[in-house]
């Protein structure tokens, strides 16, 4: 019992559920599972994982987050944690992503990998794993929150399945015999105008630290990643709001560039 609650998984579970049902923000769950219980956490997310498989989501992947000392000072926690990514998270460079898909959305760039291999050895290094990747591709990962006002601790991102909310890949899929995640230099743009820059050792020194560490994690918590799958590394730099409509694209040395449209909701009927 947490808190006076005799299930606080399911109480925790309950409000991001009804939260994400009817569009509205709701209170941070922490109250319920306590700021830092990553069990408590990780339970709630698998149980959302399992609603949304329930209702018809395909899972595609995972993503890493809270991997940039800049993004984690900007949410004021101080570790890595991790996201389900689920098909109808994907979107189209060629599509524009209408706002009312999100609620309080902001976007950050990132290096998404492609997994040629199933990834079940617990002892999987960055030099390994570089091994089991298909390909590297520029991401755009267009993060947000059923809490309201982004008002979260470590256990409110990681119940609210690492914050998660859409992504994009780019066009180019670049060997890794081809570029060096780790020095990769990252450019973001809003309407042409620079608003982020980073790099790839922002993200635990290595991106594929981060692949190594979801890796082990995904293994210790009984799914592994497999084949095929998508992982977000994790931002190469600060996030940007996304609070109306806008132009970004990420341009990424050595993986090309990746754009996302934001628009407007387009108003039914009318004169």
């Amino acid at each position: 019992m947490t808190n006076g609650t005799a299930d606080p998984v399911a109480a925790a579970y309950r409000r991001l559920r009804t939260a994400a049902q009817t569009r509205t923000p709701c209170a941070p769950v922490r109250d319920l599972i306590g700021p830092d219980d990553e069990t408590l956490a990780y339970a709630v997310q698998r149980r959302l994982t399992e609603a949304r498989i329930r209702d018809g989501r395909r899972a595609v992947g995972r993503k890493v987050g809270l991997t940039s000392p800049a993004v984690q000072r900007q949410l004021g926690v101080d570790r890595p944690d991790f996201g389900m990514l689920f098909d109808d998270m994907a979107c189209a460079e060629s599509d524009a992503i209408s706002l009312d898909r999100l609620l309080q959305p902001r976007v950050e760039a990132e290096i998404a990998f492609i997994l040629r291999d199933d990834l079940t050895d617990p002892r999987v290094t960055a030099a390994s794993v570089r091994e089991r990747v298909a390909h590297a591709v520029a991401a755009l990962e267009i993060v947000d929150s059923r809490i309201a006002g982004w008002d979260i601790r470590f256990a409110d991102t990681v119940a609210d399945n690492g914050s998660s909310g859409l992504f994009v890949l780019g066009a180019d899929r670049i060997s890794l015999d081809a570029v060096e995640p780790a020095a990769v230099q990252m450019t973001m743009f809003v309407d042409g105008v620079p608003a982020s820059t980073g790099s790839g050792d922002a993200c635990l020194g290595d991106p594929l630290e981060a692949l190594a560490w979801l890796a082990r994690t995904a293994l210790a918590h009984g799914d592994p990643l497999r084949a095929g799958e998508v992982v977000l590394s994790g931002a190469l730099g600060p996030m940007v709001r996304v609070d109306q409509a806008m132009h970004v694209r990420a341009d990424l040395t050595g993986l090309g560039s990746v754009e996302a449209t934001f628009a407007t909701p387009v108003t039914k009927g009318g004169s």
